[in-house]
């Protein structure tokens, strides 16, 4: 079994920062590729940050230079840096691990940008 718990979203001005963390359970952590994907309020969920087993990076081009991923495989923790916040980065944001060819989701954590 195979659990993703999110920590650390909240209420933000525009520019300023958060740090989302994401706790996983379960054995698989340092095989998946770890992952922060977001939704908006009538929007499909996208892909904002990935990163692999050998902690190599990808990120959306709307993030790029203001979010950084991170993970510990000895904590089993993957972490999203976010800089220069911006309205438009209002969502909801989840955990994800992909596990050869299997997905998990963590339940979600509402990251809001606003003055």
């Amino acid at each position: 079994q195979v659990q993703l718990v999110e920590f650390g979203g909240g209420l933000v001005q525009p520019g300023g920062s958060l740090r989302l963390s994401c706790a996983a359970s379960g054995s698989i952590f340092s095989s998946s590729t770890m992952g922060w994907y977001r939704q908006a309020p009538g929007s499909q969920r996208e892909l904002v940050a990935a990163i692999t087993s050998g902690s190599s990076p990808n990120y959306a081009d709307s993030v790029k230079g203001r979010f950084t991923i991170s993970r510990d495989n000895a904590k089993n923790t993957v972490s999203l840096q976010m800089n220069s916040l911006k309205p438009e980065d209002t969502a909801v944001y989840y955990c994800h691990a992909a596990y050869f060819g299997i997905n998990y989701w963590g339940q979600g954590t509402q990251v809001t940008v606003s003055s």
